[in-house]
Protein backbone atom coordinates (compact mmCIF):
# COMPACT_ATOMS: atom_id res chain seq x y z
CA UNK A 1 0.00 0.00 0.00
CA UNK A 2 1.37 3.86 -0.74
CA UNK A 3 2.00 4.69 3.20
CA UNK A 4 2.57 8.26 3.79
CA UNK A 5 6.09 7.26 5.03
CA UNK A 6 6.41 5.76 1.80
CA UNK A 7 5.18 7.98 -1.14
CA UNK A 8 6.30 11.66 -0.51
CA UNK A 9 3.51 14.50 -2.15
CA UNK A 10 4.63 14.58 -5.81
CA UNK A 11 5.70 11.50 -6.81
CA UNK A 12 4.94 9.86 -9.97
CA UNK A 13 5.78 9.95 -13.62
CA UNK A 14 3.82 12.85 -15.75
CA UNK A 15 1.69 12.11 -18.93
CA UNK A 16 1.75 15.34 -21.28
CA UNK A 17 2.41 17.65 -18.24
CA UNK A 18 6.18 18.38 -16.51
CA UNK A 19 3.77 19.50 -13.58
CA UNK A 20 1.67 17.60 -11.32
CA UNK A 21 -2.22 18.06 -11.34
CA UNK A 22 -4.44 18.26 -8.05
CA UNK A 23 -8.11 16.22 -8.29
CA UNK A 24 -10.21 18.62 -5.69
CA UNK A 25 -12.75 16.13 -5.40
CA UNK A 26 -12.92 12.37 -5.07
CA UNK A 27 -15.36 9.98 -3.42
CA UNK A 28 -12.12 7.16 -3.73
CA UNK A 29 -14.39 5.05 -0.62
CA UNK A 30 -16.56 4.25 -3.57
CA UNK A 31 -14.20 2.82 -5.79
CA UNK A 32 -14.16 -0.41 -4.89
CA UNK A 33 -12.75 -2.62 -1.61
CA UNK A 34 -8.88 -2.16 0.02
CA UNK A 35 -7.21 -3.22 -3.30
CA UNK A 36 -9.30 -1.34 -6.20
CA UNK A 37 -8.93 1.72 -4.17
CA UNK A 38 -4.91 1.00 -3.96
CA UNK A 39 -4.73 0.50 -7.38
CA UNK A 40 -6.44 3.58 -8.45
CA UNK A 41 -4.53 5.85 -6.14
CA UNK A 42 -1.47 4.26 -7.84
CA UNK A 43 -2.78 5.08 -11.04
CA UNK A 44 -3.23 8.54 -10.70
CA UNK A 45 0.18 8.80 -8.67
CA UNK A 46 1.50 7.17 -11.30
CA UNK A 47 0.06 9.18 -14.15
CA UNK A 48 0.04 13.17 -13.72
CA UNK A 49 -2.51 13.69 -10.11
CA UNK A 50 -0.03 13.89 -7.38
CA UNK A 51 -2.70 14.73 -4.90
CA UNK A 52 -6.53 14.28 -4.43
CA UNK A 53 -9.05 15.33 -2.01
CA UNK A 54 -11.31 12.36 -0.69
CA UNK A 55 -14.78 13.64 0.31
CA UNK A 56 -17.42 12.22 2.23
CA UNK A 57 -21.43 12.62 2.14
CA UNK A 58 -22.24 11.24 5.32
CA UNK A 59 -21.12 10.05 8.52
CA UNK A 60 -19.41 6.67 7.17
CA UNK A 61 -18.18 7.95 4.11
CA UNK A 62 -16.61 10.82 5.58
CA UNK A 63 -14.51 8.29 8.11
CA UNK A 64 -13.23 6.28 5.22
CA UNK A 65 -11.96 9.59 3.86
CA UNK A 66 -10.01 10.53 6.94
CA UNK A 67 -8.85 6.97 7.32
CA UNK A 68 -7.62 7.17 3.37
CA UNK A 69 -5.73 10.31 3.85
CA UNK A 70 -4.41 8.84 7.05
CA UNK A 71 -2.79 6.00 4.93
CA UNK A 72 -1.65 7.16 1.97
CA UNK A 73 0.52 10.51 1.48
CA UNK A 74 -1.30 11.99 -1.80
CA UNK A 75 -4.83 11.84 -0.06
CA UNK A 76 -6.36 14.57 1.99
CA UNK A 77 -10.28 14.28 3.74
CA UNK A 78 -13.24 16.55 3.39
CA UNK A 79 -16.08 15.50 5.68
CA UNK A 80 -19.85 16.84 5.58
CA UNK A 81 -23.01 15.06 5.36
CA UNK A 82 -24.63 15.37 1.35
CA UNK A 83 -28.20 16.86 1.06
CA UNK A 84 -29.04 13.18 -0.51
CA UNK A 85 -29.14 12.46 3.38
CA UNK A 86 -30.91 15.29 4.93
CA UNK A 87 -33.68 13.01 6.24
CA UNK A 88 -31.76 11.22 7.93
CA UNK A 89 -28.77 12.98 8.97
CA UNK A 90 -29.32 13.55 12.59
CA UNK A 91 -27.53 16.30 14.82
CA UNK A 92 -25.96 13.87 16.59
CA UNK A 93 -24.31 12.61 13.16
CA UNK A 94 -23.20 16.22 12.42
CA UNK A 95 -21.71 16.31 15.48
CA UNK A 96 -19.55 13.30 14.79
CA UNK A 97 -18.68 15.39 11.37
CA UNK A 98 -17.53 18.05 13.69
CA UNK A 99 -15.34 16.01 15.59
CA UNK A 100 -13.21 14.72 12.41
CA UNK A 101 -13.28 18.08 10.59
CA UNK A 102 -10.71 19.14 13.66
CA UNK A 103 -8.57 16.32 12.40
CA UNK A 104 -5.51 17.07 10.41
CA UNK A 105 -6.05 15.38 7.88
CA UNK A 106 -9.26 17.34 6.81
CA UNK A 107 -8.93 20.13 4.73
CA UNK A 108 -12.47 21.00 4.42
CA UNK A 109 -15.81 20.55 5.27
CA UNK A 110 -18.25 18.94 2.40
CA UNK A 111 -19.86 18.10 0.49
CA UNK A 112 -22.62 20.10 1.79
CA UNK A 113 -25.91 21.90 -0.68
CA UNK A 114 -29.21 21.30 -2.13
CA UNK A 115 -30.45 19.09 -4.99
CA UNK A 116 -33.38 20.05 -6.41
CA UNK A 117 -33.20 17.64 -9.00
CA UNK A 118 -33.61 14.46 -7.53
CA UNK A 119 -35.16 15.85 -4.11
CA UNK A 120 -33.79 12.61 -2.36
CA UNK A 121 -34.74 14.36 0.34
CA UNK A 122 -36.98 16.77 1.79
CA UNK A 123 -35.85 20.70 0.63
CA UNK A 124 -36.83 21.34 4.26
CA UNK A 125 -34.25 18.91 5.59
CA UNK A 126 -31.71 19.97 3.05
CA UNK A 127 -31.88 23.66 3.66
CA UNK A 128 -31.50 23.02 7.51
CA UNK A 129 -28.54 20.82 7.40
CA UNK A 130 -26.90 22.97 4.70
CA UNK A 131 -27.11 26.25 6.81
CA UNK A 132 -26.30 23.93 10.15
CA UNK A 133 -22.93 22.94 8.30
CA UNK A 134 -22.09 26.15 7.03
CA UNK A 135 -22.35 27.40 10.32
CA UNK A 136 -20.24 24.58 12.13
CA UNK A 137 -17.55 24.83 9.65
CA UNK A 138 -17.53 28.87 10.05
CA UNK A 139 -16.54 27.99 13.49
CA UNK A 140 -13.82 25.70 12.77
CA UNK A 141 -12.49 28.06 9.77
CA UNK A 142 -12.67 25.52 7.39
CA UNK A 143 -13.27 26.07 3.56
CA UNK A 144 -16.17 23.98 2.28
CA UNK A 145 -17.41 22.08 -0.64
CA UNK A 146 -20.99 23.08 -1.96
CA UNK A 147 -23.19 20.84 -3.90
CA UNK A 148 -25.90 22.78 -5.90
CA UNK A 149 -27.45 20.61 -8.61
CA UNK A 150 -30.80 22.64 -10.35
CA UNK A 151 -30.93 25.00 -7.38
CA UNK A 152 -28.81 28.11 -8.14
CA UNK A 153 -30.81 30.07 -6.47
CA UNK A 154 -31.37 29.00 -3.22
CA UNK A 155 -27.86 27.90 -2.65
CA UNK A 156 -26.54 31.59 -4.13
CA UNK A 157 -29.61 33.07 -1.32
CA UNK A 158 -28.05 30.59 1.64
CA UNK A 159 -24.10 31.67 0.94
CA UNK A 160 -25.39 35.15 0.80
CA UNK A 161 -26.53 34.85 4.36
CA UNK A 162 -22.63 34.05 5.87
CA UNK A 163 -21.90 36.82 3.88
CA UNK A 164 -18.57 37.46 1.83
CA UNK A 165 -15.12 36.13 3.08
CA UNK A 166 -11.48 35.09 1.59
CA UNK A 167 -11.73 31.76 0.19
CA UNK A 168 -14.75 30.35 1.53
CA UNK A 169 -14.87 27.55 0.19
CA UNK A 170 -15.69 26.02 -3.65
CA UNK A 171 -18.98 25.20 -5.74
CA UNK A 172 -17.84 21.55 -6.80
CA UNK A 173 -18.63 20.24 -10.28
CA UNK A 174 -19.93 24.08 -11.23
CA UNK A 175 -23.09 23.58 -13.45
CA UNK A 176 -24.51 27.17 -13.58
CA UNK A 177 -23.31 30.20 -16.04
CA UNK A 178 -20.62 33.03 -16.21
CA UNK A 179 -22.93 35.61 -14.25
CA UNK A 180 -23.46 32.88 -11.49
CA UNK A 181 -19.85 31.78 -11.55
CA UNK A 182 -19.05 35.80 -11.27
CA UNK A 183 -21.43 36.27 -8.25
CA UNK A 184 -20.09 33.12 -6.08
CA UNK A 185 -16.59 34.33 -6.83
CA UNK A 186 -17.87 38.08 -5.36
CA UNK A 187 -18.54 36.05 -2.04
CA UNK A 188 -15.04 34.28 -2.29
CA UNK A 189 -16.03 31.03 -3.83
CA UNK A 190 -13.75 28.93 -6.23
CA UNK A 191 -15.50 27.60 -9.30
CA UNK A 192 -14.34 24.06 -9.92
CA UNK A 193 -14.73 22.39 -13.41
CA UNK A 194 -15.19 18.65 -13.85
CA UNK A 195 -15.28 16.24 -16.68
CA UNK A 196 -18.74 17.74 -17.96
CA UNK A 197 -16.15 20.34 -19.64
CA UNK A 198 -14.65 17.54 -22.09
CA UNK A 199 -18.98 17.14 -23.23
CA UNK A 200 -19.57 18.49 -26.98
CA UNK A 201 -22.98 20.14 -25.78
CA UNK A 202 -21.18 21.46 -22.49
CA UNK A 203 -21.32 25.21 -23.69
CA UNK A 204 -22.41 26.85 -20.62
CA UNK A 205 -19.61 25.19 -18.67
CA UNK A 206 -16.99 25.56 -21.24
CA UNK A 207 -17.40 29.44 -21.18
CA UNK A 208 -17.25 29.17 -17.54
CA UNK A 209 -14.14 27.13 -17.43
CA UNK A 210 -12.30 29.19 -20.27
CA UNK A 211 -13.27 32.83 -19.05
CA UNK A 212 -12.91 32.65 -15.08
CA UNK A 213 -9.79 34.71 -13.66
CA UNK A 214 -6.84 31.78 -13.23
CA UNK A 215 -6.45 32.32 -9.12
CA UNK A 216 -10.12 30.96 -8.61
CA UNK A 217 -10.10 27.75 -10.77
CA UNK A 218 -10.01 24.86 -9.75
CA UNK A 219 -10.28 21.04 -11.25
CA UNK A 220 -11.84 17.64 -10.09
CA UNK A 221 -13.08 14.38 -11.11
CA UNK A 222 -16.06 13.73 -8.64
CA UNK A 223 -14.60 10.35 -9.19
CA UNK A 224 -16.34 7.88 -9.84
CA UNK A 225 -18.98 10.00 -11.26
CA UNK A 226 -19.09 12.05 -14.73
CA UNK A 227 -16.39 10.78 -16.82
CA UNK A 228 -14.73 12.90 -19.17
CA UNK A 229 -14.46 12.20 -22.95
CA UNK A 230 -12.55 9.73 -23.93
CA UNK A 231 -13.70 7.82 -21.01
CA UNK A 232 -17.44 9.14 -20.92
CA UNK A 233 -19.97 5.99 -19.82
CA UNK A 234 -17.01 4.57 -17.74
CA UNK A 235 -16.35 4.51 -13.72
CA UNK A 236 -14.34 7.71 -13.88
CA UNK A 237 -10.78 8.01 -11.29
CA UNK A 238 -8.55 10.88 -10.32
CA UNK A 239 -6.28 10.11 -13.18
CA UNK A 240 -8.83 10.76 -15.79
CA UNK A 241 -8.69 14.49 -14.34
CA UNK A 242 -5.96 14.60 -17.10
CA UNK A 243 -8.28 15.04 -19.75
CA UNK A 244 -10.24 17.79 -17.90
CA UNK A 245 -6.80 19.51 -17.92
CA UNK A 246 -6.32 19.69 -21.84
CA UNK A 247 -9.76 20.29 -22.33
CA UNK A 248 -9.32 23.26 -19.98
CA UNK A 249 -6.11 24.07 -21.28
CA UNK A 250 -7.18 24.32 -25.08
CA UNK A 251 -10.07 26.69 -24.14
CA UNK A 252 -7.85 28.99 -22.52
CA UNK A 253 -5.14 28.62 -24.67
CA UNK A 254 -2.26 28.24 -22.19
CA UNK A 255 -0.07 24.92 -21.74
CA UNK A 256 -1.32 21.83 -19.78
CA UNK A 257 2.03 22.84 -17.46
CA UNK A 258 0.49 26.44 -16.82
CA UNK A 259 -2.65 25.29 -16.30
CA UNK A 260 -1.50 22.19 -13.93
CA UNK A 261 0.67 24.84 -11.68
CA UNK A 262 -1.97 27.62 -11.32
CA UNK A 263 -4.91 25.52 -10.37
CA UNK A 264 -2.15 23.63 -7.98
CA UNK A 265 -1.37 26.70 -6.65
CA UNK A 266 -5.07 27.59 -5.94
CA UNK A 267 -5.75 23.83 -4.47
CA UNK A 268 -3.09 24.81 -1.78
CA UNK A 269 -4.12 28.20 -0.95
CA UNK A 270 -8.28 27.11 -0.45
CA UNK A 271 -7.49 24.14 1.66
CA UNK A 272 -4.09 24.65 3.12
CA UNK A 273 -1.58 21.97 1.61
CA UNK A 274 1.18 21.52 1.63
CA UNK A 275 3.06 22.97 -1.89
CA UNK A 276 3.61 20.32 -3.90
CA UNK A 277 7.60 18.65 -3.77
CA UNK A 278 7.28 17.83 -7.63
CA UNK A 279 7.43 22.04 -8.18
CA UNK A 280 10.69 22.50 -6.67
CA UNK A 281 9.49 25.74 -4.15
CA UNK A 282 8.30 26.08 -1.27
CA UNK A 283 6.25 29.21 -2.02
Amino acid sequence: MIYKAAIPRGLGETKGTDKMLCDTHAHLNMMGDEKEIEAVIHRAVNGSVSRMISVGIDGDSSKAAVRLAREYACVYAAVGCHPHHADVCSRSELEEVAGMASQREVVAWGEIGLDFYRDYASREAQQRIFEDQLAMADELHLPVIIHDREAHDAVYATLMKFGKGKNRGVIHCFSGDLSLAEALMDLGYFISIPGTVTYKNASMVKQVASTIPMDRLLMETDAPFLAPVPKRGKRNEPLYVTYTAQEIAGLRGISIDELADRTSRNAERLFGLAPDPARGDRS
